[in-house]
């Protein structure tokens, strides 16, 4: 319990860093090859802790399928989405569009869950945080459209995140699966899967020097593997709502890690934007309460359980 405080800012630094390790990464990889480097190395990481803990494996095959499913749209997917983003807009910008991650949540869980309807606050702080996101766009500015092409890939990722805490709450969750074991799976079907991507389209892995390797070993280790196990020992000490307010930091994390290491300047719509957003997560979560709610209906509750994820 101790370590608590500490495991939720090194979380908040795990997530924050991951877009500027990201493009650190793109320096001699493709966007691909970033996310085959990031989850190998968080697959070995996540193995060793299982070791360690003597997590059980899982041998029910309908398990697996349902985690596999939740390994392509919670990895595979919104890593590789993010990293050819990046390619095209700031780390930081990529950043603060993660921060649509609980939105895009709660949107997928209105649409697919019809038997939780939207809530006044809810309904209120989609509009705001959406309203947020168009102020980050800033479509009244001239950007090329590439700009617009890595925004909207961002916009693309956090939508399928929002699909995949969707999808785990409803099918992995409430089988009640020790968490390393979870991660674990989760991670290493990523792995498997991009890494045969990379082999059959992608090879061989271009020349990176060590400075993408650190950055690779970093995203890997420290932001793929670590941060899962962090994320879910919070929720099971705080709870989900103090767990999930990680999602406010991590978006600082990154602008300022873009301005201090990359030089990065964000233009002034983009805080500002993402100060919107963040205000529309807040609105969202206030119909959300603990104390009215079963523990398993808290929106995105499965998602920060196994993320437990993100980028």
């Amino acid at each position: 319990m101790r370590t608590i405080p500490l495991q939720f800012a090194g979380l908040a630094v795990a997530w924050g860093s991951s877009f500027l390790f990201i493009k650190e990464g793109l320096a001699g990889l493709s966007p691909a090859q970033v996310t085959a480097a990031r989850m190998t190395i968080g697959a070995l990481t996540l193995a060793v802790v299982a070791i360690v803990v003597r997590a059980p494996l899982i041998r029910r095959p309908r398990v697996v399928a349902h985690i596999a499913v939740v390994a392509i749209t919670l990895c595979v997917v919104p890593f590789t989405l993010f990293a050819w983003a990046e390619q095209r807009i700031d780390s930081g910008l990529a950043s603060i569009l993660n921060a649509t991650t609980p939105l895009m949540t709660v949107l997928v869980t209105c649409v697919a869950l019809r038997s939780e309807r939207p809530t006044r606050n809810q309904a209120l702080g989609l509009v705001v945080g959406f309203a947020g996101v168009l102020v980050v766009l800033a479509p009244w500015a001239s950007g090329g459209s590439g700009t617009v092409a890595g925004q909207l890939a961002c916009l693309a990722a956090t939508a399928s995140y929002g699909v995949a805490f969707v999808y785990l709450r409803r099918f992995v969750t409430p089988l009640a699966l020790r968490a390393p074991s979870v991660a674990l799976y989760q991670v290493g079907i990523g792995a498997a899967t991009i890494d045969a991507w990379v082999l059959v389209t992608d090879p061989p892995l271009a020349a990176g020097g060590p400075r993408v390797m650190l950055a690779m070993l970093g995203l890997g280790a420290f932001g793929t593997g670590l941060a899962y196990l962090w994320n879910t020992n919070i929720v099971a000490a705080w709870g989900a709502a103090a767990a999930a307010s990680v999602t406010y930091l991590t978006p600082v994390v990154g602008v300022a890690l873009g301005v201090a290491v990359l030089g990065e300047r964000p233009a002034w719509n983009q805080p500002l934007g993402g100060l919107v957003v963040l205000t529309g997560i807040v609105l969202s979560r206030r119909a959300a309460d603990p104390a009215a709610r079963p523990r398993g209906d808290v929106p995105g509750r499965a998602g920060r359980r196994r993320r437990t994820t993100r980028s």
